[in-house]
Order: structure tokens, then C-alpha cells, then sequence
């Protein structure tokens, strides 16, 4: 295993990590009903993946209050 020969700088660890900061996530529009979704993904909310029906979603129940 290598070792390094001399201890790195405070600016050198810190241009190092410079790749591991976070990017902004990237939200479409569902064609179907509008809603923010990610990139090659299913939405959630109608179930369509590019103008197409392909996952079944539940309804929720309301209850009456009395």
C-alpha cells in the first residue's frame, strides 16, 4: 500500500472534496397531471410513465367524521 509522503494542506483536502458536494435535483413536470417528478421516473401520483398507465394507484379512503 502507498503512503503519502507528506501531509496535505488544509486547501488541498478541501479542492479534493470539491467533487463531493451536492448537486440540485432536477424535477419534469408530468405530462399527464403536472406534478413534479424526477427524470425517467414513474409518477407517483397517476401512475403514467410517458403518457402511459403503468402502475396501478390505491385511492385512500376518507372517513365522515360524526
Amino acid at each position: 500500500m502507498a503512503n503519502p509522503k507528506k501531509r496535505k494542506t488544509h486547501s488541498g483536502t478541501r479542492k479534493g472534496r470539491s467533487h463531493l458536494a451536492l448537486k440540485k435535483v432536477t424535477l419534469n413536470k408530468c405530462p399527464k397531471c403536472g406534478h413534479a417528478l424526477k427524470p425517467h421516473m414513474a409518477c407517483a401520483f397517476c401512475g403514467s410513465y410517458r403518457g402511459k398507465a403503468v402502475l396501478k394507484i390505491k385511492t385512500k379512503k376518507t372517513t365522515k367524521k360524526k
